[in-house]
């Protein structure tokens, strides 16, 4: 049967599964999403223990969670590029220089809201 005949639970765990898969490839091939990963396992705790009320830890949490994902996207898109070809086109590197530019934007975007959260009154 193929994944397109799944419905419900069955379509949900395969779709589960091949999320998986991603995390692991990620986890296996991007030293920056494994950086990304340590960085949040210190960053999540601290996030719920330093905020002051709920919008706080959110604030502090999901900001963290953001950088893994925009690593993952940015990622994607590095490996879609490259298999496309090796030689060089103008859209390519746009492409890849934009998904790098968005992991850039998550770092700073972490970076204000820590800072707003934490020593803005």
């Amino acid at each position: 049967m193929s994944d397109q005949g799944l419905k419900g639970l069955a379509r949900f765990i395969k779709a589960t599964g091949y999320s998986w898969q991603g995390v692991c490839a990620a986890w296996r091939h991007e030293a920056a999403f494994r950086q990304e990963v340590c960085l949040s396992l210190v960053l999540i705790p601290l996030g719920l223990y330093l905020g002051e009320n709920g919008v706080e830890k959110a604030l502090l949490v999901t900001s963290v969670m953001l950088l893994p994902i925009t690593e993952i996207l940015n990622s994607a898109i590095e490996a879609v590029v490259d298999r496309h070809g090796e030689e060089y086109h103008e859209l390519a590197g746009r492409a890849k220089d934009m998904a790098s530019a968005a992991v850039a934007m998550a770092i700073v975007l972490v970076i204000v809201v820590w800072v707003l959260v934490l020593f803005v009154d």
